[in-house]
């Protein structure tokens, strides 16, 4: 390397930010963290990776989350590494650049920590589709892309053109809705200017804002980008996975466990379908108890059996993929 060439070079830190899930009040629920400097929560947790200090990321991860929330995390599952340098700092920003590793981690809701959990449909609320098909979409989201869709012939040639992957994405012009794009959907909002991180980190608004409706709430940093990889990948799991059972309580009835399929996938589901699918795949056991708590007839009470994670390599509930 030249003399002095050292000098024109970025310090890189290591981050790690951690989507820590759970379900309550059949909502998915998503732990937020003080903004420093306004102290709104508008985050996800995150913090330094210390390689003196743990051997692994996950190791960090799972430290620093106790340390800082006392909550310990059960499932945790490494997502991607998030390095774009606008969506972590000012466009004139010259300090060292951050590279954050984001995880997925699933919990039980805490004793006394509901209050530190947000749903996570208040920042993507386009994805909600259990009472229909959300108002927001037709209101603002598809008019909005479809005129800037209209606007992109000076754009670099890409494998699908706007209006391909507005079709792709939102499911315009008839096409289907697929739950697990989520992450698809955030990026093209982002690139058409749409939502507040655009704006925030300096990227163009391709279409004039005008009095647009905010479109979620935004997040800092790149953090809503980290939440929408998770709540994909969640959703994809959930087919060939019993994830689910990391958020459910160790006794539950079917309509419990229904209800959090459905707020984790966004989706309604037929009640005898996803029984008869609930027992084809042999995930529970009945306990032999009953419970009234719904205040109607009495319910039986299941549990989840683990024996099938040993029985067959995919075990999950193939609810399908599109709605």
């Amino acid at each position: 390397m030249a003399a002095g060439a050292d000098a024109h070079l970025t310090p890189i830190e290591v981050g790690l930010t951690a989507a820590i899930v759970a379900v309550e009040a059949d909502e998915p629920r998503i732990l937020v963290a003080a903004d420093p400097k306004s102290d709104t929560r508008a985050g996800l947790p995150f913090g330094p990776f210390d390689p003196l200090a743990h051997r692994t990321f996950e190791i960090g991860l799972r430290s620093w989350v106790a340390a800082q929330t006392a909550i310990n995390v059960g499932y945790v599952e490494q997502l991607y590494t998030f390095g774009d340098r606008g969506r972590h700092a000012s466009p004139d920003d010259t300090g060292a650049h951050t590279i954050s590793i984001g995880y997925l981690a699933l919990t039980r809701m805490p004793k006394n920590a509901a209050g530190l959990f947000e749903p996570w449909y208040r920042f993507f609320p386009w994805e909600d589709w259990r009472d229909g098909k959300p108002d927001i979409l037709d209101d603002a989201i598809v008019p909005l892309l479809e005129q800037w869709a209209r606007g992109g012939k000076s754009e670099p040639a890409r494998p699908l053109g706007r209006k391909e992957r507005l079709r792709h994405c939102f499911g315009a012009g008839g096409s289907p809705w697929d739950e697990e794009k989520v992450l698809d959907r955030y990026e093209l909002l982002y690139e058409a200017g749409l939502v507040e991180e655009a704006r925030r980190d300096g990227r163009e608004a391709i279409v004039a804002r005008g009095k647009i409706p905010p479109l979620g709430e935004p997040m800092r940093f790149d953090h809503r980008r980290i939440l929408a990889t998770a709540i994909a990948r969640l959703r994809a799991k959930l087919k060939y996975r019993p994830v689910v059972f990391e958020l459910m309580p160790d006794v539950f009835t079917l309509t419990e466990l229904q209800r959090t399929v459905e707020a984790i996938s966004g989706r309604h589901l037929h009640k005898q379908n996803f029984r008869r699918l609930v027992e084809t795949a042999a995930l529970v056991e009945p306990t032999g108890e009953t419970s009234t708590a719904t205040g109607g007839r009495p319910a039986a009470q299941f549990r989840f059996r683990r024996d099938v994670l040993q029985e067959r390599p995919a075990p999950g509930l193939r609810v399908g993929g599109r709605a």
